[in-house]
């Protein structure tokens, strides 16, 4: 059984290639794309856990690029040019890459930054799930407002976080925030969300959840000028990481 899925996205025929076929012989399902168009119609239908990133590919760089998979997808990135700059470096850091690596590179120290990755990403996930409140002594505590909670009012389809600042919500993202806050801070699995948002089960080729939970974060983290509680949990969906309370009651 294949491992994890690595998109490689490098225009260069040949090096993407061998990164392909280095990364294949190391046990993971590699795949390659020549440019961000191509990576897109990939990501439609693999459920990648690392992108591999050329940062001078034609049409759309890859800090562009990394931008872009930061707004809708969950998937590792590492980074891969030919610039060797400090400015280079930070920048691709600061869009959100979680590895940079100049050109030209070894493939063992390719192979190891993936390893190191994905540890990484398992640990992120297994944090995300160890946060919810431990038993009902949690739940007292924060019933006693012992911790700041954001807000979701079901009536003005509206989230508030701590703060006091307010974010209107579609259809789509209030369905959304009303199933993870009602998980009560526990991972919701993508097939949760899909039945709440679509009532079909979970398709694995379907991206549109990762849309939904984009634009959802990309709208929170621009309101409140700072990282939005919505994290995803590596092979199982996302979580509202904050506590947040129900208020009003919801028109018929």
């Amino acid at each position: 059984m294949a491992g994890p899925t690595i998109v490689v996205v490098e225009d260069e025929n040949s090096l993407r290639t061998d990164m392909i076929e280095y990364l294949s012989g190391c046990g993971f399902e590699a795949i390659g794309a020549r440019d961000g168009a191509e990576l897109d119609r990939m990501l439609e239908i693999h459920n990648a856990a690392i992108v591999i990133l050329d940062v001078n590919l034609p049409d759309e760089d890859g800090f562009k690029i990394a931008a872009r998979l930061r707004d809708g997808h969950d998937a590792g990135i590492i980074m891969v040019t030919a610039r060797g700059s400090t400015v280079d470096r930070v920048v691709g850091l600061e869009i959100g890459a979680d590895a940079y690596l100049v050109k030209p590179v070894e493939l063992r120290e390719l192979e190891a930054q993936v390893k190191s990755l994905l540890r990484r990403l398992n640990e992120r996930a297994a944090e995300s799930a160890a946060q919810p409140i431990n038993g009902a002594a949690g739940a007292d505590a924060l019933a006693d407002g012992d911790e700041a909670r954001w807000s979701l009012d079901p009536t003005e389809w509206s989230l508030t976080n701590p703060a006091g600042v307010r974010i209107s919500l579609t259809s789509m993202e209030m369905k959304l925030t009303s199933l993870l806050a009602a998980q009560a801070r526990k991972p919701a699995t993508r097939d949760q969300i899909s039945q709440a948002l679509y009532n079909r089960r979970w398709n694995p080729e379907d991206r549109s959840i990762d849309t939904v939970v984009g634009r959802l974060r990309h709208k929170v983290e621009g309101a409140i000028g700072g990282p939005a509680p919505l994290k995803s949990v590596h092979g199982v969906g996302y979580v509202f990481s904050a506590p947040v309370r129900v208020v009003g009651t919801p028109q018929a």
